[in-house]
């Protein structure tokens, strides 16, 4: 995936989740928002490792330690699947067409493991 697309997205997964849910303004203010552009830039870097790999597995371990991580933070897992969920929507003409397919069965086989828990 080219950089450049890739900080599009992360910044625009970003800027949607804060605006569905204007109180993260006020729990985690502006560091907040720059960590979840972060964070959206790690997601597309698992999933690129996922992918070159050919192993899911990459992508699905990776959100469990991430749910691990953000809930300590006081960030609830239903933020996390709705922000994959974003991604799965965002992804589509913006990485070629096996990519695509391979990284939503990514995000859409982690939001089951994570909406299991």
């Amino acid at each position: 995936m080219n950089r450049d697309v890739k900080i599009q997205i992360a910044s625009n997964t970003a800027k949607s989740i804060y605006e569905a849910y204007p109180n993260l303004w006020e729990r985690f203010g502006e560091r907040g928002f720059l960590r979840t552009e972060e964070d959206n830039m790690h997601h597309l870097d698992h999933l690129e490792t996922a992918f070159e790999l050919q192993d899911q597995q990459v992508f699905i371990d990776y959100s469990k330690w991430l749910e691990t991580v953000l809930t300590s933070r006081n960030v609830e897992t239903a933020l996390i699947v709705d922000n994959f969920e974003r991604l799965i929507k965002v992804l589509p003409g913006n990485v070629n067409a096996k990519e695509e397919e391979f990284m939503i069965a990514c995000l859409a086989c982690a939001n089951k493991e994570l909406s299991a828990r």
